[in-house]
This record gives structure tokens, C-alpha cells and sequence, in this order.
């Protein structure tokens, strides 16, 4: 099969056989399966920062931030570091971009003196609005091909996938 012929499917085929066939690993599903989420889930990702953020001058990054705060904030930056799924330095790094920006503001913490709190500033309030508004009917778009009831069934497979990764030694942020 020449180059120019593949598609993403038709190289998740590919990758299969050979990894089965000249390799001979077993688990060619598994593969597929985190190939298929990976693929989706930077679809996704591409299109809502470059169709809904970067418009407005955002990032992906910033705008997780920025949506961890509006909701569960304030929030020591470590908690936020946590919920976005960003490590602390990305987390003390792009604050110090959006409290430039007015949108977050940075305030000591009230038990130790290292700590730091993350709220949204009035400004931050206001723009979450305005840009969730336009993010969720962008995640409408995406996820409208699916039923309601496809939908629930997605979220509780990946839910059982997130949570049973205990069994197994992960590596990850938090």
C-alpha cells in the first residue's frame, strides 16, 4: 500500500496486522482503541481551541484554566493544577499570562504563606460567559451525531476506563 493511500483507518488496519503478524503482539484492540481515543480527542481539542479560543486569543490551555476557575474557584493553584490535568509550573505560568491579560486574578494563600489562590477577576467572569456560550454550542455540534442515550453510554465507558486505572501503574500528573 503506498503512502498517499493511507487514511487514519486504514493505517489503524495496517498497524494491526504487522504489529500481529511480523511482531507478534496480541492486543491489537487495545491499540486501536487508544488510537481512536487520541485521534478523537485531538480532533476535538484542535477544533474547539482553533474555531471558539484562538479567535479571542486564547489557548486550549488557557481556557481550562480559566473554565476549573470560573466554576470550582477560588482555588489553590495546586487544586487547579489537578482539575485541569496541567502540571503546577503550566499552572504558575499561564496565570501569571491571565492575571496580565485581567482575566484571573492571584491572591496569597490564607494557610501557607507559599501557596496561591486563583479566582476570576470581574473581567474573567464575564468572558467565560461569553466564551462557554460559544464552546458548548461547539461541543453541541460535535456530540449532536450521538444520541442522547450513545452519549451517556461514551461518558461511562471513558469513566470506567479513567477510573480503573488504579489496577495498573500509571503514569500521570496527579
Amino acid at each position: 500500500m503506498a503512502d498517499g493511500e493511507l487514511d487514519f483507518w486504514s493505517f489503524v488496519e495496517l498497524a494491526n496486522r504487522r504489529l500481529a503478524e511480523e511482531f507478534g503482539f496480541r492486543h491489537q484492540l487495545a491499540t486501536e482503541v487508544l488510537l481512536t481515543l487520541n485521534r478523537a480527542s485531538n480532533i476535538v481539542t484542535y477544533d474547539l481551541e482553533a474555531s471558539v479560543h484562538r479567535p479571542r486569543g486564547q489557548s486550549w490551555s488557557g481556557f481550562r484554566l480559566l473554565f476549573v476557575t470560573w466554576l470550582a474557584g477560588p482555588l489553590e493553584a495546586k487544586k487547579a493544577a489537578e482539575l485541569t490535568g496541567m502540571s503546577r509550573a503550566a499552572v504558575s505560568n499561564l496565570s501569571k499570562t491571565l492575571v496580565a491579560d485581567g482575566l484571573l486574578e492571584r491572591t496569597p494563600g490564607e494557610h501557607d504563606g507559599r501557596s496561591v489562590l486563583l479566582s476570576l477577576s470581574e473581567r474573567g467572569r464575564a468572558v467565560m460567559v461569553e466564551v462557554f456560550r460559544e464552546h458548548n454550542e461547539r461541543e453541541h455540534e460535535w456530540t449532536s451525531v450521538l444520541t442522547e442515550a450513545e452519549q451517556r453510554i461514551l461518558v461511562m465507558l471513558l469513566d470506567k476506563l479513567i477510573t480503573n486505572r488504579d489496577q495498573f501503574d500509571v503514569r500521570g500528573r496527579n
